[in-house]
């Protein structure tokens, strides 16, 4: 009997004697909140007491921990150059005399002069001597208007080297059916100025029925801003009248393969020649617009129209012999080079 009255004295005492100590535990907590939450975070990090790396996405420092030494006040140009400080530049001026004094061609002493020369006219052949030439088809058309239909030409071609050339132009027009009405033709030496300009002089002669006439050239032609091709001219015939023309065309590209092509044409006299039927001032003026066609680079056929008209005493002397001032044309044509 005592004993089962100790028991139940035990069971009694025991969760009151826990809620004695769990009372004193909350009274000797401390006063931060977070200490222990501090100290669960430290117990729960499986590596606490070591140096962990940067986390992938914050940039790293391939210095980090080093004592980099400052940046002294340097000159801007010495900074860009990449010079380091107190290092001058290096000396600026012409070769030693050293330099110059060796023999014209080293090579000679291996390999002989009579191998080397051969070799040395192969380079200088293919490395400025090169000569070429070209054939431009530039206008050969069918041309219909009022009147009887009638066909024009207007081509050139070259050959020489990338500074001299010898320059042909030709062009004419004449009626199916008839003899021819002119004919121009042209015998140029071309000197490169540039890149893009070439400066021409030589020999023009024209056919006419009863009236040919021959004149000194003198001209430019190249390629202008914006990619207009320029060919200008002074004539100075062998009757001593001074005639001048300018000429001016554009490729517009709408496709790769369709090309729309603008041009235009000025004559100019100093004085009236009559029996050419040309006065003084601009005496004729022609606008031209052709779409072609290129199916390859060298083949392109195209239509289009254009424009002529004379002025001045040119007009007066057309007008006299019962000829049109000016009027429209319809054209067909090809164009090509080779």
């Amino acid at each position: 009997m005592k004993s089962l009255l100790g028991v139940f004295l035990v069971t009694i005492a025991t969760p009151a004697l826990a809620q004695h100590n769990h009372g004193a535990a909350v009274q000797q907590a401390p006063a931060d909140p977070h200490a222990q939450h501090q100290m669960d975070e430290k117990s729960a990090d499986p590596h606490a007491g070591h140096d962990m790396p940067p986390k992938p996405s914050e940039p790293t420092d391939p210095h980090a921990g080093h004592q980099m030494p400052s940046a002294p006040a340097t000159d801007a140009h010495h900074a860009h150059a990449g010079h380091e400080p107190g290092i001058p530049d290096p000396p600026v001026g012409p070769p030693s005399a050293a330099a110059l004094s060796g023999p014209s061609h080293a090579a000679d002493a291996f390999f002989g002069a009579a191998t080397m020369a051969p070799a040395r006219e192969v380079v200088r052949k293919e490395h400025g001597d090169i000569k070429s030439g070209m054939i431009l088809i530039d206008q050969l058309e069918a041309v219909i208007g009022k009147g009887k239909d009638g066909y024009a030409w207007n081509a050139q071609g070259w050959y020489g080297g990338d500074i001299d050339r010898l320059w042909l132009k030709t062009e004419g027009e004449s009626r199916f059916g008839e003899r021819l009405e002119s004919v121009e033709v042209q015998a140029l030496w071309s000197r490169a100025l540039d890149p893009w300009w070439n400066l021409q002089a030589g020999v023009r002669h024209d056919f006419r029925a009863g009236r040919d006439r021959s004149y000194a050239v003198l001209g430019v032609q190249g390629l202008a801003p914006y990619w207009f091709e320029v060919d200008g001219a002074l004539f100075l015939s062998d009757k001593g009248d001074v005639t001048a023309r300018i000429e001016a065309e554009y490729d517009l590209r709408l496709t790769q393969k369709l090309i729309l092509q603008p041009a235009a044409e000025l004559n100019f006299a100093a004085q009236d020649v009559p029996e050419l039927g040309v006065g003084s001032g601009l005496s004729t003026a022609e606008l031209g617009l052709r779409l072609r066609y290129q199916f390859v680079p060298e083949f392109a056929p195209y239509v289009g129209v254009s424009y002529e008209r004379a002025f001045g005493d040119t007009a007066n002397f057309r007008r006299a012999r019962d000829e049109k001032v000016g009027g429209w044309k319809f054209l067909i044509g090809i164009r090509s080079w080779f």
